[in-house]
């Protein structure tokens, strides 16, 4: 222990030393005037930060301190980043630039002058900053950037007097007003934009085309790897559930092991590239939940146990703290838990098998990550969808509200035409009196959805005639809207809808027809995303008789259709279909469900 704190001690001072020698700072590199041979000097703006107008040309910079390499700093990332001592080049492109460094952090950022620039939630400044783009001549603009699953538009002058947007994704002409671009996937994305035209193009610069574990402790052995899900919020996260038995694996990159990653230690640690082969001992075979992040290496294999029930207690629940109110285990996912309730003011935690051996709390509200004996949760009164997952901890309360007027509008619907300042143009659904998040309507007229028309082709559903709560999403017949969703690629006919405010889900079937929507938690598919076959089962006495089932693809088109066994259950082959996304419909003589497909290579 003795030794350690020596250690760290040494550690301080000598950083406590290193900062206070820091007397100027100047920026080198091939990318500079002056190259490798001379610093182009800082402005000193506080006794750590430092800024700098400069121009710079293709190349590669690091920052330095005193004009000396005995302090540098440097890392991999463009343009922004965290610069290590001694860390590698940085690439820069060709610009006009502020540059802003932070001697005590490393932390350092490239702003590019431009009079186009991007901006949205997908963006790194969000809807409040714009990230400029980079000029490649008079009309065309570039950038290499992180964008998170959200929105963008692009915009001249840091201003909404002059921008540019549209539907389509990942490339598309921008006109003036248009709607928010759609960014499905967080990754990094090189885009391109032309400000006469209003064209861009956004192409993803994939790292790793898959992610996987490998091993004799693996189901595959060392022979075939299990496949990671790359998470579509963080696209350095990838997840996956694996059974595990004694033995030994690793992580490895593109099916192959030119890129592979080892050592550490089990359940958890940080992985080496090239590392010794990890260790499963023979007392933790099971189902995990497998984390592994290609930027941090960190890795991380949580034991999925399939508890019997898990339910919510406290003053806020409706049992009080003497009796649970159970939740509903996903048929998907034996990880997560849902409820709808009405909850007072009070606490609430988690708990499994009606007992507190095993309980969940946490300190944050509406969402948070509950650990065991965790502090009570803070719950305001409120109608609230629950959902929690026993094996991260993870919990969301999401407040649900009730609607006055729900309707179907767009350029497909039977106006022809968006709505504009008034109601003139919706199609008003009808509130189920039994249930205010169902809404129906026994008949509309569609039109077909156009991909050429850049006035915006399609359909959404909308509350209260107006756009700050709307759903939208690209399939058809059904689907689930998500908020400020892409419109719905409708084809041409006349049907009756069904609308669920709560969970987004939308139906549009036969006029004629007597269904009603049922949740998507009554059907469980899986594997889902699925590769050869796809496993269907149901659960539910409301979907008994003669059950059929169809499956369309992200136009609309049916690709498959059958009928499903006796038994409510059916292995449908899907080695056959085109990867992406589809959205397989079940129904029975009085009810119908859908739920989203996905078909991997």
């Amino acid at each position: 222990m003795k030794s350690r704190l020596l250690i760290l001690l040494s550690f301080f001072l000598m950083t406590f030393v290193m900062q206070a020698q820091v007397t100027s700072v100047g920026l080198i590199g091939s990318g500079t005037a002056g190259g490798w041979g001379a610093d182009t000097p800082m402005t000193q703006v506080t006794d750590s930060t430092w800024t700098l107008d400069v121009t710079l040309i293709a190349g590669e910079v690091k920052f330095r301190a005193n004009g000396a390499w005995d302090v540098n700093w440097g890392a991999k990332d463009f343009p922004t980043g965290v610069g290590k001592q001694n860390g590698p080049n940085i690439p820069v492109f060709a610009g006009d630039y502020t540059v802003n460094f932070n001697s005590n952090s490393g932390a350092y950022a490239f702003h590019v002058k431009s009079d186009i620039g991007i901006i949205g939630s997908a963006t790194p400044g969000g809807w409040g900053e714009d990230t400029n783009l980079y000029i490649l001549d008079s009309v065309n603009y570039f950038t290499i950037m992180v964008l998170q699953a959200g929105e963008a538009k692009f915009r001249q002058d840091d201003d909404w007097a002059v921008n540019w947007g549209a539907a389509d994704f990942p490339e598309g002409i921008g006109t003036q007003n248009g709607p928010n671009i759609p960014i499905a996937t967080a990754g990094r994305y090189e885009i391109h934009f032309n400000k006469m035209t209003g064209a861009y193009k956004f192409d993803e610069v994939v790292d790793f085309t898959s992610i996987g574990v490998i091993g004799s402790a693996t189901p595959g052995g060392w022979d075939t790897e299990t496949k990671l899900i790359r998470q579509g919020n963080n696209p350095d996260l990838w997840k996956g559930l694996v059974t595990l038995v004694e033995g030994k694996l690793k992580f490895r990159a593109n099916d192959a092991w030119t890129l592979n990653w080892g050592g550490g230690e089990f359940p958890q640690d940080t992985a080496v590239e090239n590392g010794a082969d990890i260790d499963v001992p023979a007392s933790a075979g099971g189902d995990y939940q497998v984390t592994f992040n290609t930027k941090t290496l960190i890795y991380q294999f949580l034991k999925v146990i399939d508890y019997d029930r898990v339910g919510i207690i406290g003053s806020a629940t409706p049992g009080g703290w003497d009796n649970d109110t159970p939740m509903q285990q996903d048929f998907d996912d034996v990880s997560i838990w849902r409820l709808r309730a009405d909850l007072v003011d009070g606490e609430a935690k988690f708990r499994a098998n009606n007992d507190w051996a095993v309980n969940w709390g946490g300190d944050g509200f509406p969402s948070g990550s509950a650990f065991q004996d965790g502090p009570n949760i803070q719950v305001p009164a409120g109608d609230y969808k629950i959902t929690f997952n026993s094996t991260t901890g993870e919990y969301n309360f999401e407040a649900v509200i009730e609607y006055d007027r729900i309707a179907v509008v767009g350029k497909s619907g039977p106006f022809g035409a968006w709505p504009g300042d008034d109601d003139s143009r919706d199609a008003f659904l009808v509130k189920d009196p039994t249930n205010p998040n169902r809404w129906t309507l026994p008949s509309i007229v569609l039109t077909d959805f156009d991909p050429n028309d850049t006035g915006g082709s399609g359909i959404k559903f909308r509350a209260e005639a107006a756009w700050a709560v709307n759903w939208g999403a690209k399939e058809f017949p059904s689907g689930t809207g998500k908020q400020d969703g892409p419109n719905i690629e409708c084809t041409a006919g006349t049907y009756k809808v069904e609308f669920r405010s709560d969970t987004g889900e939308y139906s549009f079937s036969e006029p004629s027809s007597t269904y009603d929507f049922l949740g998507s938690e009554v059907i469980k598919l899986f594997p889902n995303p699925a590769k050869d076959v796809l496993n269907i089962e149901i659960n539910s006495d409301a979907m008994k008789g003669n059950v059929n089932f169809s499956l369309f693809d992200v136009k609309g088109q049916l690709v498959k259709s059958g009928v499903i066994d006796q038994d409510n259950s059916l292995k449908l082959n899907v080695s056959d279909l085109n990867p992406g996304n589809y959205m397989i419909r079940v129904s029975n003589a009085k009810n119908i469900v859908a739920k989203p497909v996905i078909i991997t290579r």
